[in-house]
């Protein structure tokens, strides 16, 4: 899922293109005309690129930096399906929030962290911030 989602899954990409000795597909999502809040981000909302290889009977990672409310999660699937059908759909996030109001859990956690409502987690990849971290921010 753009924006750090694509470059986390760059890095598990090419982790397993050399562990396994093949070249899996990659795609990216930019899930924002599958919000359903679209209407509060204004009347020219900035779409990003999406590119996916064909999803039809494959079994697809969606990865994602921060799991929260589950709502980017479920536009994801949401888009995911005007690409195709897949035969499974995996969620595999680095950081759990909890704070769930949809009843998406993802199947790969990195870590989990406890936040409260006002908490803001920020996560930061060298290729798009200059250095790799992972920033809790209370509010």
């Amino acid at each position: 899922i753009q924006r750090r989602g694509v470059e986390l899954a760059d890095r598990l990409k090419r982790l397993i293109d050399q562990a396994e000795g093949v070249t899996l597909p990659l795609g990216k999502l930019d899930i924002t005309l599958y919000r359903d809040d679209l209407q509060t981000v204004g009347p020219r909302p900035v779409v990003g690129e999406t590119s996916l290889p064909n999803l039809d009977g494959r079994t697809v990672v969606i990865v994602d930096d921060v799991l929260y409310t589950g709502r980017t999660v479920r536009a994801a699937l949401d888009e995911c399906a005007d690409f195709g059908r897949p035969r499974r759909i995996l969620l595999c996030v680095l950081i759990d929030r909890g704070g769930r109001e949809l009843p998406i859990q993802a199947d790969i956690v990195g870590t989990t962290v406890s936040t409260g409502p006002g908490d803001r987690v920020d996560v930061l990849v060298s290729e798009l911030d200059g250095r790799d971290a992972v920033e809790l921010v209370r509010g």
